[in-house]
């Protein structure tokens, strides 16, 4: 298809784009290319879903420098790329972009050097007072989950029992009598019906944990209401996390008893106030993967 500007209202007249979603975009411009204010154009209008803020998107790349004209990055050849449309987890420009706009448009966004994109690349390539052109291509999107939806499964005896409250908050109760677990102990207690998730992928998730012995609270991100972001399976998190969530399902309602090895080791975690020989108990709510 024939290759189109992307459009004078927003200042990236200048720039003419492909308009071929199914195959990767080539941006034109005369060079230096700069724009004094953030702008967005729709290239090609996607006939999809309409995006909307907190959801997750994946999508197709292309990433140019406009005093240079040449190619910072792209996700062609690779696999497509994910984001969150939540400025608190992505950059606060693409998330005001794509918001609004629908699942399989090509969407220019031009980013002005007064809103530090450039800098913080840390790019040798780029300088800090560039331009940078994004091409987006948006080619699906998912909501994520509030809390854990799916079958509830039997508890299992000797392991510690949850309740759950309206909100989703759960409450671990510890088994009187029963000695810490030598290995880590895994139960599902909810079982999502949502993809698999895979090692590499950055899950989005709910969670409490306590210590074992006694019971007492560590640490819960449904008192702060923010779930947390992690990639799983590849040692950026605790091992227990990397082995008892990969292969779950989003949806499900994960309890994991980690001995030290399995958390945080014989030296502990002091500034959170877990000591070498603590067992640690979590329940995950898996609401995304991506």
């Amino acid at each position: 298809m024939v290759a189109l500007p992307a459009g004078a209202a927003t200042g990236l007249d200048g720039v003419t784009v492909s308009t071929d979603t199914t195959v990767k975009p080539t941006v034109k411009f005369d060079k230096p290319f700069a724009i004094k204010k953030t702008a967005d154009s729709v290239v090609a209008a996607g006939t999809g879903q309409a995006l909307a803020a907190a959801q997750s998107i994946t999508f197709d790349y292309v990433l140019v420098d406009g005093r240079t004209g040449k190619e910072v990055q792209t996700s062609y050849g690779r696999t497509s790329a994910s984001m969150v449309l939540d400025p608190a987890k992505t950059n606060v420009q693409l998330v005001t972009s794509l918001t609004g706009k629908t699942v399989g448009s090509r969407v220019l966004v031009g980013i002005a050097a007064t809103d530090g994109l450039a800098k913080r690349l840390k790019s040798k390539a780029v300088k800090k007072d560039d331009t940078l052109l994004f091409v987006i291509d948006v080619k699906s999107v998912r909501t994520p989950l509030a809390k854990a939806t799916g079958e509830p499964l039997a508890p299992v005896a000797g392991l510690p029992t949850v309740m759950v409250a309206a909100d989703g908050k759960p409450t671990i109760t510890i088994p009187s009598g029963v000695a810490a677990p030598t290995t880590l102990g895994s139960q599902v207690l909810i079982k999502g019906t949502g993809p698999v998730v895979e090692a590499g992928q950055t899950v989005s998730v709910h969670y409490t944990s306590v210590i074992y012995d006694g019971g007492k609270q560590l640490d819960s991100s449904w008192d702060r209401g923010t779930p947390v972001d992690a990639v799983i399976g590849k040692g950026q998190v605790i091992a227990g996390w990397d082995e008892g969530l990969v292969g779950q399902t989003v949806g499900s309602q994960v309890l994991l008893v980690l001995p030290p090895d399995k958390a945080y080791g014989t030296q502990g975690e002091a500034s959170g106030g877990i000591k070498g020989t603590d067992t640690l108990v979590f329940v995950i709510d898996i609401l995304d993967a991506y």
